[in-house]
């Protein structure tokens, strides 16, 4: 005789007694709304530096990656907690902390550069750059060419980022840029981990694709007199 089947029932425990328990940000952004929708906001704000303190470095990191820019790094940190903060409300439970807030990050540093991008098409150069301020040094101090060639090949890349479309952009840069997992780009943006994983796979082929077309572009080409000055010293060795 054959058994009752039971195990669609115990596949179900069995996939509940596995979901991961929130994480500490997570737990303390979920009181932060409970605080806020009881109308307890100034409560809210003295917890709220707790996760301000745990993300901040973290979130420079990210910025700055983005913006190449210690200034407007900060700014644009500010801003994505200012944004926390005010629609804290609306945080869902189910979804980790740290996602939602590099989302809102991501979101602002790219507005934050199209901004500046469209300032610098209208803006005439008043200073020198050497005259802005610098960033925090790292503890090991490269070397001026190594630096150079650091900033190119970043500037390059996050140009090369711009381009690619929204959903990708976003995806590539919560997983490789904020270190997020597909499994939890998914649940930010609420689609299937397949979906990210797609996205992710275009996003990779794209920047390749546009990177080594840069590459390819930037390489001198020679005019026909430079290549007539070339040929030149052969053409008379063969006559001599």
């Amino acid at each position: 005789m054959r058994r009752p089947p039971q195990r669609a029932k115990q596949t179900n425990a069995t996939s509940q007694d596995a979901t991961p328990a929130p994480s500490r940000d997570s737990a303390l952004a979920a009181r932060l709304k409970a605080l806020v929708l009881a109308g307890e906001r100034d409560r809210a704000r003295e917890q709220f530096g707790d996760l301000v303190a745990h993300h901040q470095r973290r979130a420079v990191r990210i910025a700055y990656s983005y913006l190449r820019d210690a200034h407007d790094a900060d700014e644009a940190v500010q801003d994505a907690f200012v944004k926390v903060f005010t629609h804290i409300a609306s945080y869902r439970e189910e979804y980790p902390f740290e996602v939602w807030f590099t989302r809102i990050l991501v979101n602002g540093c790219l507005d934050l550069r199209k901004a500046r991008a469209r300032r610098m098409r209208w803006a005439l150069p008043m200073s020198s750059p050497t005259e802005s301020a610098p960033a925090d040094p790292p503890a090991v101090q490269p070397s001026p060419e190594d630096r150079v060639i650091s900033t190119e090949r970043a500037g390059h890349i996050a140009q090369a980022i711009e381009k690619l479309p929204d959903r990708q952009r976003v995806v590539f840069t919560m997983c490789h840029v904020a270190d997020h997992s597909t499994s939890e780009v998914s649940q930010a943006l609420g689609l299937s981990e397949a979906t990210v994983r797609v996205h992710l796979f275009r996003a990779v082929r794209k920047l390749r694709k546009l990177l080594a077309s840069e590459r390819v572009a930037k390489k001198p080409q020679l005019s026909e007199s430079d290549t007539q000055v070339l040929e030149a010293p052969a053409a008379t060795r063969s006559a001599g």
